[in-house]
């Protein structure tokens, strides 16, 4: 077997090697022995899913594997990835697993791992795992019969979630009088979103909350805000919110249709927590995808900014090493360390919430404090992932690229870590310039690649 993790757990395309009904029953028992291992005990561990299709093939697989190796199994539906961090310490589980593809279309699925404390597992760990699924001699671990697990539902999972966010946030904290359209990609928040802002008293508009397990992120969520905009400004809202498959990513809109990605998210929730004395060591930690505006908004707000390779999981121990409690990347991953451990777009959402109604200002208005340079992104389907570097005239390309622009702009040029494709991202000046770039590098990329 080849590399099973890449940087955010296992993912592929669903009933496709890895991700396989016979797989996952490995990577079950795998887990479930790796934490007999350190724990001593009998593990307990929480699976939590979003609502494609395969979640439940995936799902009875896994829960089996764990069972067949001694731990007991909660199971909690469809619920959001950050969900899953907070209950896994919450109900004292040993693990969590989320069962899902966050973005990527429904035929894809994943399997992502969290700690007790609620943290992404351990480069370790997963390594464990991995090493246990490939190994011949790993039935001979499985323990009697009278020591096979089982498995359960956790009641009031969602409910749990909800009152954790409400506590996350200053207390009485009320969303009357506003009114605000919602979209739920069909994914996990679909049922979570609408009903706590209804909690907090808002309006709500929803759109895309009815899951068939096929449509999950299909034209809609946060890698599709345009349409929501569409609905917000129609309908008058204050402002929306776009969330995508799995729940920890958010996308805003403004009351005019102006779409806010994660880096204007950032800098108004950095300037906001700095002027109420709550931004810890003074700093924010993005990754190298960030626009250079946001970069610039904070250097003139006095802001310490520091770079993260890209991906949540090296932005928060980036952010644990210089003891920064907000960081993030401009899809929408939004860490607020000081109050969850990991990215959570509803908790994002009600953080922006909190802004907007403490300081009486639209959306539009506070996102002003933020350019937004032109930025370009593509990828690029690819056979394999030959190291840039052994490709000489796709460095070249990037190399002549480079210079053109000089200071007035950056390209950054790297594989997926978790789909077949180089991404290509140029920012300049202007759009003309951002595009013209990225079709010359792209242009070489496909000869090569």
């Amino acid at each position: 077997m080849g590399k099973l993790f890449g940087t955010d757990g296992i993912r592929g395309p669903a009933n496709r090697p890895p991700l396989t009904p016979e797989t996952a029953i490995r990577i079950g028992q795998a887990l479930a022995l790796v934490l007999r291992r350190h724990e001593k005990h009998g593990p307990k561990i929480l699976i939590g899913k979003d609502t494609r299709l395969s979640g439940y093939m995936l799902e009875s697989a896994l829960a089996s594997g764990m069972c067949s190796m001694g731990a007991d199994v909660i199971l909690a539906g469809p619920i959001p990835t950050p969900a899953v961090a907070f209950l896994t310490g919450n109900i004292n589980a040993d693990a969590g697993i989320v069962i899902s593809a966050s973005h990527n279309p429904f035929r894809d699925n994943g399997i992502k791992f969290f700690s007790r404390e609620g943290y992404k597992l351990n480069d370790g760990k997963e390594k464990e795992i991995e090493d246990l699924v490939g190994s011949a001699a790993f039935p001979e671990s499985l323990p009697p019969a009278e020591r096979i697990g089982k498995a359960f539902r956790c009641e009031g999972a969602l409910g749990r979630y909800m009152v954790f966010l409400r506590h996350a946030l200053p207390a009485g904290l009320s969303l009357e009088g506003m009114k605000i359209a919602v979209d739920c990609a069909n994914g996990a928040t679909y049922k979570v979103a609408p009903d706590l802002l209804k909690e907090m008293r808002a309006e709500v508009l929803p759109v895309n909350i009815a899951p068939d397990g096929t449509n999950i992120n299909e034209h809609s969520g946060s890698l599709h805000p345009r349409r929501l905009a569409e609905t917000a400004r129609r309908r008058g809202a204050d402002i929306g919110l776009a969330f995508d498959g799995d729940g920890d990513r958010l996308v805003a809109v403004d009351e005019e249709g102006g779409v806010v990605t994660g880096d204007r998210i950032i800098a108004i929730c950095a300037i906001h927590m700095k002027n109420a004395g709550i931004l810890d060591n003074n700093t924010v930690v993005t990754t190298v995808m960030s626009n250079l505006g946001l970069r610039e908004c904070l250097a003139k707000n006095a802001i310490n900014h520091v770079n993260a390779p890209v991906g949540d999981r090296y932005v928060l121990e980036k952010m644990l090493d210089c003891g920064a409690v907000l960081g993030g990347e401009d899809s929408g991953h939004i860490i607020f360390s000081n109050l969850h451990t990991t990215g959570d777009g509803l908790l994002s959402a009600l953080y922006l919430l909190s802004v907007m109604k403490s300081t009486g200002k639209k959306l539009s208005e506070l996102a002003s404090v933020m350019k937004t340079y032109p930025q370009i992104l593509r990828n690029i389907p690819v056979r394999e992932k030959i190291p840039l570097e052994e490709a000489p005239q796709l460095a070249g390309m990037i190399s002549e690229v480079e210079r053109r622009l000089g200071a007035k702009g950056r390209v950054l040029v790297r594989y997926s870590g978790t789909e077949p494709v180089l991404r290509i991202m140029v920012e300049a000046p202007t759009v003309d310039e951002a595009q013209q770039s990225v079709t010359q590098i792209a242009a070489t990329a496909e000869k090569i690649l």
